[in-house]
């Protein structure tokens, strides 16, 4: 729990200071078969000395917890699958959370309003901009527990939203 309240504190620090080096705006839309339902919004993704900060401006999205992931492949077709799985370039096979060893395409949950709003930034600690070129970024349906139980790759089930993360 430590580890977490740094990482809270980093992060609210970076923001607050404005300590951000890099950043790209990756469009989000709702899957479908074809790679591209309904525009949500975007996502900023800012580089800084602690991680990666993940703005949203979405909406559109069901109330609640969301599972949310950076995945290997930089595609959104046949309703999100085609992106393959969370990115592991370690080969850990480990779904553990973004503060852990495990995938590092964990991310912290996005959470949405209930107006179908999600607008919070989350930290991604071990992440760098580096690292998520020409990937997807993943909204699944359902929260994220961090775990593979009791259901694979937290629970977060169908995935829901997608965006392409570009080439950089």
């Amino acid at each position: 729990m430590k580890n977490r309240w740094k990482w809270a504190i980093a992060f609210f620090a970076t923001i607050g200071t404005g300590l951000a080096c890099a950043s790209i705006v990756v469009p989000v839309h709702l899957t479908d078969a074809d790679g591209q339902g309904k525009n949500i919004g975007t996502v900023k993704i800012d580089d800084s000395i602690y991680g990666l900060v993940l703005t949203p401006t979405l909406h559109d999205l069901p109330p609640g917890i969301h599972g949310f992931h950076v995945h290997e492949m930089p595609m959104c077709n046949h309703n999100g699958s085609a992106a393959g799985g969370h990115l592991d370039p370690d080969k850990t096979l480990r779904h553990s959370g973004p503060y852990e060893s495990g995938h590092l395409g964990d991310l912290p949950v996005l959470i949405v309003d209930a107006a179908g709003k999600a607008t919070l930034p989350v930290l991604a600690p071990r992440l760098k901009l580096s690292d998520i070129h020409d990937r997807a970024l993943m909204i699944h349906m359902g929260g994220d527990n961090y775990a593979d139980v009791p259901e694979k790759l937290g629970g977060g089930g169908a995935r829901v939203a997608c965006g392409i993360i570009p080439y950089f």
